[in-house]
């Protein structure tokens, strides 16, 4: 088969592309900048052009063409797609065809979801399980890419293929899943361009696990408010993090912070329903070193830097408490871009809450990141059969600088980015930490970092 992905570089639609490669079918691909992950599935053999989409994009012998969730309708090489009467499926749909063939087990929640997703990936692995993840970040156990492709195992059931996935609410994208069982992390007001309000989020999360065959099992956390409204009687395995484990898993575990904690107690659990013996589970948890942008430690000398995609409130909490709990001596500093306009607006107190009381040294914000395709008037019909309209935000209403000014604390600051290196060079000492957090573009900063020479610390 021959297919193309409009949007490729995509976080999801690349770990779709890398399987598919991988499986031997031909992949051809379009988008509008270069990428690390673009890069690599390039060298896998894939085509791909770089660029503004174009109806002329797309190959003339395609079986199927999909797209990224954040192509837009008016997409050329989309609606030359349809024009020519080709099979168009979206990420979460073409996704959703394999969680229908293995034996899947779906990972979902407003946090958490890539580092469970990755947990119970590597534990799968240790105990020979051999499956496929797919996930929305690159995995440094699995060569550091966003899918790993197992193979059907022999078990008395009979050849069984896992595949675990993270499962995106964004949109109700995983609507599209059925999976055998579902893992839920937390629940909260997230996404609500789309869901409008938390109530709706709820909704949709139950929705989600009516999915559930008859066999299907809930993985749920007993910690969350949220998702003590929709367990399901009799299909659920709760933990929580006042069960025994916890206290070895906080022993053992490399990543920092209480949030991942709770994610290794969800991974603990599926592999007890899979009869994966504890030894094997607690080993392989040890040895989890954390993925792509899930704070991930990129240099430790001549200072501490740290890439995290945290972006909303309650993740950047955790983080952040958790880098204070990780270098309680140290002076620490964030670098931070909201991520979506229309997020940090209607979060917009819960943003001025956590940022004031962020256990740093030093907050610096910068620009809002402004997401294409996701900032105007869009006028959308939910799963639940509601019309939901996202109200048009107008970017002079909400910013980063407004953020700062209402927070008023001199250790809180708006820095332009083409003053932020600059800044950082002037004023960070050796033996800092800084953490760069967002699920922007600002991840570039990383790089710009790494090659930063600071001063000698002054006692």
């Amino acid at each position: 088969m021959r297919m193309h992905f409009i949007g490729i570089g995509g976080i999801g639609a690349s770990a779709l592309a890398r399987y598919y490669l991988e499986k031997g079918h031909r992949v051809s691909g379009s988008d509008l900048v270069s990428s690390e992950i673009i890069k690599a599935l390039k060298k896998l053999g894939a085509k791909i052009l770089i660029g503004p989409h174009r109806a002329e994009n797309l190959p003339k012998d395609i079986n199927l063409v999909i797209y990224s969730p954040a192509v837009q309708s008016n997409n050329p090489e989309l609606k030359e797609a349809k024009k020519r009467k080709i099979k168009v499926q979206s990420y979460p749909q073409a996704l959703g065809e394999l969680t229908k063939k293995h034996f899947t087990i779906a990972v979902s929640g407003t946090h958490g979801k890539s580092t469970t997703t990755c947990m119970i990936g590597l534990l799968l692995a240790k105990a020979g399980f051999d499956p496929t993840v797919i996930v929305g970040t690159k995995i440094k156990e699995f060569g550091d890419t966003n899918c790993r492709i197992g193979k059907p195992i022999r078990q008395a059931q009979g050849k069984i293929q896992y595949l675990i996935i993270e499962a995106d609410e964004y949109m109700a994208s995983f609507l599209n899943y059925w999976p055998k069982i579902i893992v839920l992390t937390t629940i909260e007001a997230d996404h609500l361009d789309y869901y409008k309000n938390l109530k709706n989020v709820i909704r949709t999360f139950r929705k989600y696990i009516g999915h559930l065959p008859k066999d299907g099992i809930l993985v749920a956390n007993k910690d969350d408010k949220n998702i003590k409204k929709i367990l399901i009687p009799k299909k659920n395995q709760k933990y929580s993090l006042k069960q025994p484990e916890a206290d070895k898993l906080r022993e053992i575990l490399k990543i920092p912070g209480e949030h991942n904690i709770s994610n290794a107690l969800a991974a603990l659990t599926v592999a007890r329903i899979l009869k994966i013996p504890d030894k094997i589970s607690f080993k392989s948890l040890s040895e989890y070193r954390g993925c792509w942008r899930r704070f991930d430690i990129i240099k430790t000398k001549p200072f501490i830097l740290i890439s995290d995609y945290g972006h909303h409130p309650p993740g950047v909490r955790g983080t952040l408490k958790a880098t204070r709990e990780k270098y309680p001596k140290k002076k620490i500093w964030c670098l931070f871009q909201p991520h979506q306009y229309q997020r940090t607006y209607y979060l917009f107190k819960d943003f001025i809450k956590v940022l004031s009381q962020a256990p740093v040294e030093k907050l610096i914000l910068t620009d809002i990141y402004d997401v294409a395709g996701r900032e105007e008037k869009i006028i959308r019909t939910s799963p639940l059969g509601r019309t939901l309209k996202a109200p048009l935000i107008i970017k002079e209403k909400i910013s980063s600088e407004k953020l700062v000014k209402i927070i008023n604390k001199p250790s809180v600051i708006y820095l332009a980015k083409n003053k932020i290196i600059d800044y950082m060079k002037r004023n960070l000492n050796n033996g800092e930490v800084v953490i760069v957090m967002g699920a922007g573009d600002i991840y570039n900063f990383v790089f710009h970092l790494t090659r930063l020479k600071t001063k000698p610390k002054i006692n």
